[in-house]
């Protein structure tokens, strides 16, 4: 999807002819192609830039899209499938990140109050001294808010949702009966990065994180913002204290994470699932409905609906019970085997 106007403003309109000379990528195409905004393949929409690599080049282009291209042949590519214009750069990611910079800003709270004056607030929210409520936030009724804490332009918090103290959050829909709290911290960007001449390039977060109805979250929680589609924990989800949700993932309903648990970028977990303790997940795994991960488990490959998995790297469990026996049993025999041999 294009950029959410509550959290970004757009600097365009910018020509595919300066966009590429700012960046300095190679043109194919239309160079009056106005930009204003970054998106994906999949969702993007006139005016709208989009990262395009090999593996994301099928199906058809919106009329008035661009694409930021690797090499000439995806480029071409692009163009035949209805783009306007294709940028092709060396060092796509980095230039796709210098690119987002120039099309979008994220909003920033404007004025020296506290409570912005196009903040909407319900009559009976109640907000604990030193809280910050940026212009276009909402807060609905009942809302409870803690002291210290920032709600960011355009935030929406739900109806009933209690938030503790110093939680920070930007960039974010919130549900009606959430629990968050305190020292949350919601809407950051993730850790996405690339590599240009030998230099570390953060790449760009203009997404967003949505927290459906009746989720709650721990203290210290955090929770990464989408780089361009949304972070989204659904309803009923149970986060524990010092937890850590990375850009882009998705957790299901009635999902429920003991604490430490770390998940990384593009992760999709299936809802009820249950992790104990300090579980990792790496990056664009799918966690299946209903499976159980043992405290520990450092899961480094998909887990299918249902299952139980534990170990580090994580597998079924009965595989890993029957391995650490084995490994138990040899210990024991080995060292058996020493005291007779002495």
């Amino acid at each position: 999807m294009a950029t959410d106007p509550r959290f970004y403003r757009s600097l365009g309109p910018v020509s595919a002819a300066d966009l590429a000379a700012f960046l300095g990528a190679e043109l194919i195409g239309d160079a009056e192609c106005a930009l204003f905004s970054v998106s994906t393949p999949q969702q993007a929409a006139r005016g709208d830039l989009c990262f395009l690599t090999r593996s994301s080049a099928d199906g058809a282009f919106a009329a008035g899209v661009a694409v930021l291209v690797a090499d000439r042949e995806t480029g071409s590519g692009a163009i035949e499938a209805g783009a306007a214009a294709a940028l092709v750069h060396a060092s796509p990611k980095a230039a796709y990140a210098a690119a987002s910079v120039r099309l979008v800003e994220p909003i920033a709270h404007e004025g020296e109050a506290a409570w912005h004056l196009e903040a909407s607030i319900a009559p009976d929210a109640k907000l604990a001294p030193g809280v910050v409520v940026g212009q276009g936030a909402q807060i609905s009724q009942g809302a409870r808010i803690g002291a210290n804490t920032v709600i960011g332009p355009g935030v929406v918090v739900g109806a009933r949702t209690r938030i503790g103290a110093g939680a920070a959050i930007h960039f974010a829909e919130i549900g009606a009966a959430c629990e968050i709290a305190a020292g949350a911290v919601i809407g950051e960007s993730g850790f996405g990065l690339a590599y240009h001449q030998g230099e570390i390039v953060s790449l760009p977060h203009v997404g967003r994180v949505v927290l459906e109805d009746a989720v709650t979250l721990g203290a210290n929680v955090t929770v990464d913002r989408g780089m361009f589609d949304d972070t989204r924990l659904k309803a009923g989800c149970r986060i524990d204290n010092l937890c850590h949700i990375g850009h882009n993932v998705v957790v299901g309903e009635q999902a429920v994470m003991a604490a430490f648990a770390g998940v990384s970028g593009s992760v999709s977990i299936g809802a009820g699932a249950q992790f104990g303790g300090r579980v990792g997940v790496a990056d664009h795994l799918t966690i299946g409905a209903g499976v159980r991960l043992a405290a520990d488990a450092a899961v480094m490959r998909d887990v299918p609906e249902g299952e139980t998995w534990a170990g580090s790297p994580a597998q079924p469990i009965q595989r890993f019970m029957r391995e650490t026996a084995w490994v138990r049993r040899e210990a024991g025999r080995r060292g058996r085997t020493r005291k007779e041999e002495s």
